[in-house]
């Protein structure tokens, strides 16, 4: 039998799954915002949207600061975005199959960011929190937060931890403690364009000399360290009949450590062409610093490990994970920062997303005792 509590969390999650707020549509976003600021307004938080312009959808800071305090405090990372373009909901409705609840954006993360935000609502009605608390909800994390970067790294500077309601690791439920930095290089080859048939003797293929750099750049990949590098699009040619003077290509590398990350782009941008009259334009940046686990962080994980203990849970450690999130950012300032806090389930970014029904009154208790406990 499904309890009073557990039913108000699938009912609240599964509206919110049915607002669809895919990255690319702002609209959507807008209007998931606006549901989330109204949840948090009726407990008397306070909630304040900052705008990106049209293109993006808006961040949300939710905080229960009372006036003039001003003491570092706990920062909650969630972000209103999902990967699933709106339309979804026809071939992935919202629906409970047994122990699992169905939906777009449910597990990653639209669950996670609203137990934390029920539980800080009960809090506010009826106790305090032990710290002061901001609660970050940005529209673009699943892109790179490129718009939100400097709001997060701003509260930041003002927390004592971070917090990161991602969803917990498929298979126990586990946290994330640290994940790899992630980066992207940008190649373009220019070669010169020929009629291949005519005069093919002079032309100097951009593809054949990408395929040359591709093989270099793959080659890379040192799985004993931690390193991956990954050819994920490319572009090029004009014509059939025509040597190729143009080829664009995207590539995506993680990194364990930040040693690894100076050792790799110094690699990139060493590249350098085989052919002759070859040029190669190397845009290399890395875009989500490594989330280390530090001794800060395993301090933090035993008192996050005590809360799921009153909750009823064991709360493990997962092993370093190769995705990045806004988690990758405040670690990098130095802020004992815990990921992977959000709902238990599985299928991130497929029409399998679903969370477990039977773990969300635990995850909510372990978030109110948390809240309550860590000062």
């Amino acid at each position: 039998m499904t309890s009073t509590t557990t039913q108000s969390l699938v009912d609240g999650i599964t509206s919110w799954m049915q607002c669809e707020s895919p990255t690319s549509s702002p609209e959507g976003l807008a209007r998931m915002v606006a549901v989330i600021q109204s949840y948090a307004l009726e407990a008397g938080l306070q909630a304040t949207e900052t705008s990106f312009g049209p293109n993006v959808g808006p961040l949300l800071h939710i905080s229960n600061r009372a006036d003039g305090d001003e003491r570092p405090g706990l920062l909650i990372l969630g972000h209103s975005d999902t990967v699933h373009p709106i339309g979804t909901l026809q071939d992935n409705p919202c629906r409970i199959e047994g122990d699992r609840l169905y939906g777009p954006g449910g597990y990653d993360m639209k669950a996670g960011i609203y137990l934390a935000l029920t539980a800080l609502r009960d809090l506010a009605g009826t106790a305090t929190t032990a710290l002061p608390v901001d609660f970050v909800i940005v529209p673009d994390e699943e892109t790179g937060s490129h718009a939100s970067r400097p709001h997060i790294e701003a509260f930041a500077a003002c927390a004592r931890y971070t917090l990161v309601c991602e969803p917990a690791r498929a298979n126990g439920g586990k946290c994330v403690t640290a994940r790899k930095g992630t980066g992207m290089l940008r190649l373009s080859v220019k070669g010169r364009a020929a009629h291949a048939g005519v005069q093919h003797e002079k032309g100097r293929s951009a593809i054949r000399e990408m395929a040359h750099q591709i093989l270099a750049l793959e080659a890379m990949t040192d799985y004993a360290r931690g390193v991956t590098v990954s050819v994920g699009t490319i572009e090029g040619g004009t014509a059939t009949n025509t040597v190729p003077a143009l080829c664009r290509c995207v590539v995506d590398f993680r990194l364990p450590d930040l040693r690894a990350a100076d050792e790799l782009v110094d690699k990139m941008q060493a590249l350098k062409p085989l052919g002759p009259d070859m040029e190669l334009d190397i845009d290399v940046e890395v875009n989500r610093p490594p989330m280390i686990k530090s001794d800060a962080v395993v301090a933090l994980l035993a008192r996050a490990q005590d809360s799921a203990r009153h909750a009823g849970f064991t709360l493990e450690d997962a092993p370093m994970t190769g995705g990045g999130s806004d988690a990758n950012f405040t670690s990098a300032l130095g802020v004992p920062t815990l990921d992977g806090l959000g709902a238990d389930g599985d299928g991130a970014h497929t029409l399998q997303e679903h969370i477990l029904v039977s773990t969300l009154e635990a995850r909510l208790n372990f978030w109110r005792h948390l809240l309550t406990h860590l000062g």
